[in-house]
């Protein structure tokens, strides 16, 4: 009952995760958009109210007129809409995710012993620590390089890749790259509050007061939602990648997550630019072209068939299904079952508990448990080397009943 529990609560704060981070992800694409899109006002009026670019668009069977004031409009309107609760409870709900699932389960998902033997506390106290610390060093270069992008750019990306294989070499792969991605979410969501959010405050405040507003406080503001526009796509990517362990537990995983991430990076631009009119093509090709030599390079790569011996013996004989079962009933079907005693249901409804089963996923059990070395999770429970060997020979050998 506690398993069933604890996948239902999953299940819900995944939910509400996806749900809040369509809705902030989704504002935030349309406002860069629309700052991306806007044109000078062409009525006389409107240029005299202050009004700095507009866009006119059509949807849902009306028309919209949107426009946008550097300086205070000629009345300062009651219900102003601010984007803030989205980002906070995409950072809440994520962080509560991570707290049930790697947190709580640091030597099923946070500890591969084969990466770095941790003990559990410390595995939880450096998974923090990457959050927390990520954030620190994202602001600090910010503060420090903030007066040229471009160079602000090459820091905040070298420190990316920096961390990216930090965390592959002290975790396990899958929670390595869900530590990065939480890293970068964090530093999106704390600029939203400690910069994006203030800085609106303030040039709200000093335009009621009838004040001048400071207009490094716009700025700074934009040069943060800027940031987090194209830390976005290579988040996405990194919350579904649990679910594609050939990414993860490729010995090169930390490539392969650099290169992915600055895959998403160019395609982010890519629309950010046409927004402004400008198509600049090269990104998406190079951006497709990145990704296809990703796939290339973690393609599974069979094991030879087995040889006849150095004097000609006959090769050893193959192994049958038979054998392998009780190694997949011993090793795996404590998840993988119709009766699972480590969680509510078996995942993606893998179950191995008949040979016709075991028979059905041959491929899906040699690429995770020979190929990738990624299940079990943590390998909690304790498969030998001999035992994924003798998995690879079965499989080898035609998956043989």
């Amino acid at each position: 009952m506690e398993a069933f529990i604890t996948d239902w609560v999953n299940l819900l704060l995944r939910w509400l995760h996806v749900v809040a981070a369509i809705a902030w992800i989704g504002e935030s694409f349309y406002f860069v958009m629309l700052d991306n899109g806007l044109k000078p006002p062409k009525a006389a009026e409107d240029k005299q109210k202050g009004v700095f670019g507009e866009m006119w668009s059509v949807h849902g069977g009306g028309f919209y007129h949107a426009q946008k004031y550097l300086n205070s409009p000629p009345q300062m309107p009651e219900d102003l809409h601010w984007s803030k609760w989205k980002s906070y409870t995409t950072w809440l709900s994520g962080f509560a995710l991570f707290c049930v699932l790697y947190l709580l389960q640091p030597q099923t998902y946070l500890i591969d012993k084969n990466v770095m033997d941790l003990q559990p506390g410390q595995a939880v106290g450096l998974a923090v620590a990457f959050l927390i610390g990520g954030w620190f060093v994202y602001d600090f270069l910010c503060r420090l390089l903030g007066k040229n992008e471009r160079v602000l750019g090459m820091g905040v990306a070298l420190f990316v890749v920096a961390a990216t294989y930090a965390t592959t070499q002290i975790f396990a792969g899958r929670a390595a790259f869900l530590i990065v991605g939480a890293m970068m979410a964090t530093s999106m969501s704390a600029n939203v509050f400690f910069w994006i959010i203030p800085g609106q405050r303030k040039s709200v405040d000093a335009l009621s007061k009838g004040e001048v507003p400071n207009p490094i406080w716009g700025k700074l503001g934009k040069q943060r939602s800027v940031h987090n526009t194209y830390f976005t796509l290579p988040v996405v990517f990194i919350m579904i990648s649990n679910h594609y362990a050939f990414t993860y537990s490729n010995p090169y995983n930390w490539v392969i997550l650099t290169i992915i991430t600055a895959a998403g990076a160019m395609i982010r631009q890519f629309f950010v630019l046409r927004h402004a009119g400008k198509n600049l093509y090269a990104l998406p090709v190079v951006g497709a072209a990145l990704l296809a030599g990703v796939a290339v390079f973690a393609a599974p790569r069979s094991a030879p068939a087995p040889a006849a011996g150095a004097h000609g013996e006959a090769a050893a004989p193959a192994v049958k299904l038979s054998e392998i079962q009780p190694i997949l009933t011993q090793r795996c079907a404590t998840c993988h079952s119709a009766k699972p005693t480590m969680m509510g249901s078996a995942p993606a409804g893998v179950m191995l508990d008949t040979p016709a089963e075991i028979s059905q996923n041959a491929q899906r059990i040699y690429q995770q448990s020979v190929a990738l070395k990624s299940m079990p999770l943590g390998n909690v429970t304790q498969m030998t080397d001999e035992e994924r060997q003798k998995i690879a020979a079965w499989f080898n050998g035609g998956a043989q009943q």
